[in-house]
C-alpha cells in the first residue's frame, strides 16, 4: 500500500515539473526560440516614433528596429520633446529598464515591458495598424454601372415552342 502511494507521488511531481518548465521567462532574460526578450544598446539607439501610449519603434544602427511595449500608458509621450532610458547599464532590457519623458506637466518614467526586433514587413505591419501609414495595396474599386451594359434575359416559353417542333 505504501509503495503504491509512493509511485503516485514520484509520478504526480514528475508531472507537475513537466508542466511547470513550459512557462514563459522572466522578463530580462533572453528566450532565443521567441524573440520577446531583446536588448537594445543604449549607444546604438539613432530615434523613436511613438506608436500610441503602450508602444514605441526603436531605430538602432544598422537599420535595425525594436517594438517596444510599455508597462502601462504614458500619457503624454506623443506630445513630449523627447525620451530617455533609466538603465541599470550599458543595455535596455525588458523588466529593468524605463522609458522617461516630460509629460508636459513633470517627468514620468515607465518600465518597459517587452522588447522585441522586428522586419522591416513587421514595421510596416505595425505603422499601419498604428493608422501612421497607409497600406501599400489599395482595395479595388467597387464596381460601377456601365451605360448599355445591360443583361438582356430570353423568352424561356419562346424557346421552348421552338424545341418541341
Amino acid at each position: 500500500m505504501l509503495l503504491k502511494q509512493l509511485c503516485i507521488i514520484l509520478i504526480s511531481c514528475y508531472l507537475l515539473s513537466c508542466a511547470s518548465s513550459s512557462e514563459a521567462p522572466a522578463y530580462g532574460i533572453r528566450e532565443f526560440g521567441n524573440r520577446h526578450m531583446d536588448c537594445i544598446l543604449r549607444s546604438s539607439v539613432r530615434g523613436y516614433s511613438v506608436l500610441d501610449e503602450s508602444n514605441l519603434i526603436i531605430s538602432g544602427s544598422g537599420r535595425q528596429v525594436y517594438h517596444v511595449v510599455l508597462n502601462r500608458r504614458a500619457l503624454g509621450i506623443d506630445s513630449s520633446w523627447g525620451i530617455g532610458f533609466d538603465t541599470r547599464d550599458s543595455r535596455i532590457c525588458a523588466g529593468f529598464s524605463e522609458v522617461v519623458f516630460d509629460n508636459g506637466m513633470n517627468g514620468d518614467s515607465i518600465r518597459i515591458a517587452s522588447i522585441r526586433r522586428i522586419t522591416p514587413m513587421e514595421h510596416d505591419d505595425l505603422l499601419i495598424q498604428a493608422g501612421k501609414k497607409e497600406p501599400e495595396i489599395q482595395q479595388a474599386p467597387a464596381p460601377q454601372a456601365v451605360k448599355g451594359a445591360e443583361v438582356e434575359e430570353l423568352d424561356t416559353a419562346a424557346t421552348d415552342d421552338s424545341s418541341g417542333s
